[in-house]
């Protein structure tokens, strides 16, 4: 059987799968501004408690929820050293050159991690209990106020939304192509970094031939199915946003809240 794809929607009967994707997503939104705005680590702890009490709630497997930070471990160790090495500061504990290492550097570059990974876990819930298609109409919901300056929002949404489905597709060939390079001697495990630095190449060309062969042939489909346009197309009549989405937007809010007076 095929490992689940991360991002991946997974069918479910949880509270999370059941509510409203408009909620979803402005929930989201809420709780990544109040990652944005704590800067306290009483806070990081109720971040984290919240997520994890998502995790648990939607039923998703804590491998499948960690997996997008755990293939991005070496992004965040980079954000973390560039943050801890050029931090300015006075009382710095080592110093060369033009890097500087401090306690209040590494309290930065474990902050800017911290809040990195948070929000990349709720987006990959978010994103694993909930269809596409109620992305895409949370996100047409969101850029509505647009069309006031005649933007073509159903265009946008849609492009985004092609954009999200398109993470688990290219996460799998990625794996693929790293699989079949590893295969061909390619040596991505190498303590050295030249040639990890070589072997990165083989892994990136094919990538981006991939993603735009499938982007080409994405357009070719749509194009023959008729697609010309969002605009005047039929679409899902829209409904009041339940009481349950309320409650879900005002208990983020509630976080949002207490996240700004920790």
């Amino acid at each position: 059987m095929r490992e689940h794809l991360t991002g991946q929607f997974t069918p479910g009967t949880s509270i999370l799968h059941r509510l409203d994707a408009r909620a979803k997503f402005f929930g989201f939104l809420i709780l990544i501004a109040a990652t944005v705005c704590t800067d306290a680590w009483p806070g990081y702890a109720l971040l984290l408690a919240v997520t994890a009490a998502v995790v648990a709630i939607c039923g998703l497997p804590l491998r499948t929820a960690l997996a997008s930070v755990a293939r991005m471990g070496w992004f965040f160790l980079l954000i973390f050293v560039m943050n801890a090495l050029f931090f300015a500061t006075d009382d710095a504990i080592w110093h060369w050159w033009i890097l500087t290492l401090s306690v209040p550097g590494i309290v930065q570059g474990a902050q800017v991690t911290a809040r990195l990974a948070l929000i990349l876990v709720m987006s990959n819930v978010l994103t694993c209990t909930t269809p596409p298609l109620e992305i895409t109409g949370a996100i047409q919901t969101l850029l509505s106020p647009l069309r006031l300056v005649r933007l073509p929002v159903e265009d946008i949404a849609m492009i985004l939304s092609v954009a999200v489905q398109f993470i688990p597709t290219l996460l799998e060939e990625t794996d693929t192509i790293r699989k079949a390079q590893i295969a061909r001697g390619a040596r991505f495990e190498s303590r050295r970094l030249h040639e990890r630095a070589q072997a990165m190449l083989p892994l990136i060309v094919p990538i981006f031939l991939s993603a735009f062969k499938r982007a080409d042939e994405l357009a070719m489909a749509m194009e023959a199915r008729g697609y010309r346009g969002a605009r005047g197309r039929t679409r899902k009549k829209s409904v009041p946003l339940p009481l349950s989405g309320w409650g879900a937007l005002a208990l983020c809010a509630i976080v949002c809240a207490a996240e700004i007076l920790l």
